[in-house]
């Protein structure tokens, strides 16, 4: 379009917006002049009216335009609680190896007062060739194919200002039977000082779900598109564009590169044959270099809190796991241990009862040891109150306990038609599991002695007729039997 045209368009658009701008004048007048002609009293209603319709929507606006909070980190305990929480796993025979060397990992490289980076992102984005062309003359990293990388590695890296820093390569995610991989290089991240998420397009639903979990935990964050030069220029630019808003808050900056690496095509000789060709593209990661030195400008000294935190906090979490693990493994055993006491119980008594009412001393002991297992006080009051609702569920019951018995006594011959004392051994063994099971569940889970669940968890236990648990307690019930035998 000429010039004329568009000074024409120009004055045209200018004169509309004067004349809207007049009408709207007129109208606000004539409002105005209305508004002063009606009774005081409806002034004042319409006009409180309208200012709390003003300030609603000033709200409104502010709700949507105002600026976001930062992203609050994962909280990390102290080093102290973590190191005492460490010492009890390991009194209580846990194995805490992998835990002290994270800790000991902290302090050598708080030490050694390098900048650590890790490069994270799943497999086949580029992580080693783009580490490659960060450290073109370090020494073989690993074979470029995709998901090859099967553990931390540590490359010495320069900066174009001069500066040093260790980049690590750790293995991708969302490899087939990676999970133990996938830890591997999520341990990594967070001992890094800073990290490069490796993307080659849009991100999928687990990788923005990685991207939050690394912002969760504070992590300075540069966000890559790796190769880049298969896109257009449009498509580059929308593709940044969705990036930045998938990351908004977490990643300091979206940039696009081009690791290099091979390609292989094929020529067309003079002849009409065709020759395999592999050639070497030529990196482009200008925009990561000028990133990754804003990002890592404050140093080790800099950086180093945040790193600490990241390790800590992830330490909690192992710590915690370790710790619901061992509770476990604990309240396993002391389930066991009682419901071996059930049954040499029921094998000694003379004459024993067929309403199968649960062996209350037994009981009370088997609570009270769980509940402090799982930490949780409970008093007498509590311990009676639920063992006479466990007497209630077994005796509306008890003909499925039985039932379930003589069936699981069938597999062992002799044992099933030795009478009612193995036959109530039996139940006694299933009766203490059900309830051991359904109490160390629901306290793990509810922080609290809940009656009302650990009951409707044993009467659902109760009532479970298959599976290796009943086989293994037939089994103790035969062996509690055969070590009587042996000792009359």
């Amino acid at each position: 379009m000429s010039r004329r045209p568009r000074l024409l368009l120009a004055a045209l658009a200018i004169a509309a917006l004067l004349w809207l701008l007049f009408a709207a004048a007129e109208r606000a007048l004539a409002l105005a002049q209305r508004f002063l002609q009606l009774p005081a009293w409806l002034q004042w209603t319409l006009g409180s009216t309208l200012a709390l319709f003003a300030l609603l929507g000033l709200g409104v606006l502010w709700w949507l335009f105002r600026p976001r909070r930062k992203r609050r980190p994962v909280p990390a305990p102290d080093r102290g609680s973590l190191e005492q929480r460490i010492d009890q796993l390991q009194n209580r025979g846990a194995d805490t190896g992998a835990l002290g060397a994270e800790l000991g990992e902290l302090d050598r490289r708080r030490a050694t007062a390098r900048v650590y980076v890790a490069l994270f992102g799943e497999i086949s984005t580029g992580k080693s060739t783009l580490i490659r062309a960060l450290a073109p003359h370090a020494t073989a990293i690993s074979d470029v194919r995709g998901g090859t990388t099967q553990q931390v590695s540590h490359i010495d890296g320069q900066l174009p200002d001069g500066r040093t820093l260790v980049l690590a390569d750790v293995p991708g995610s969302r490899e087939t039977n990676g999970e133990a991989h996938e830890t591997l290089a999520r341990q990594e991240a967070l001992r890094a000082h800073a990290v490069i998420y490796v993307c080659a397009g849009d991100l999928t639903r687990s990788q923005a779900q990685e991207v939050r979990w690394l912002g969760d935990f504070g992590k300075p964050l540069l966000l890559i598109l790796n190769k880049a030069d298969q896109w257009s220029d449009a498509e580059r630019d929308l593709l940044l564009h969705r990036l930045r808003q998938q990351s908004h808050d977490i990643a300091a900056t979206v940039v696009a590169v081009s690791a290099g690496g091979s390609e292989r095509y094929q020529r067309t000789l003079a002849d009409g044959g065709i020759e395999q060709i592999e050639r070497q593209r030529k990196p482009a990661i200008e925009p990561l270099l000028k990133a990754l030195m804003r990002l890592t400008a404050p140093g080790t000294e800099g950086l180093e809190p945040q790193r600490e935190q990241a390790v800590l906090a992830g330490l909690h979490e192992r710590v915690g796991a370790l710790e619901t693990q061992t509770r476990a493994a604990e309240a396993e055993r002391i389930v066991r241990k009682y419901a071996r006491r059930a049954i040499v119980g029921a094998l000694a008594a003379v004459a024993p009862g067929s309403d199968l009412v649960i062996q209350g001393a037994l009981a009370a002991a088997l609570t009270r040891e769980l509940a402090e297992l799982y930490g949780v006080r409970v008093t007498d009051v509590q311990i009676d109150d639920f063992i006479q609702q466990a007497k209630l569920t077994l005796r509306t019951g008890s003909s499925i306990v039985l039932a379930i018995a003589g069936n699981a006594l069938k597999a062992f011959p002799g044992l099933g038609t030795l009478g009612g004392g193995v036959l109530h051994a039996f139940a006694y063994a299933l009766i203490f599991d059900s309830l051991g099971r359904a109490l160390a569940t629901s306290l793990a889970e509810r922080h609290t002695l809940d009656q009302q669940d650990a009951g409707a968890r044993l009467k659902t236990l109760l009532a479970d007729s298959g599976g290796a648990r009943v086989k293994e307690l037939a089994t103790l019930t035969m062996e509690a039997w055969r070590e009587r035998e042996k000792s009359e």
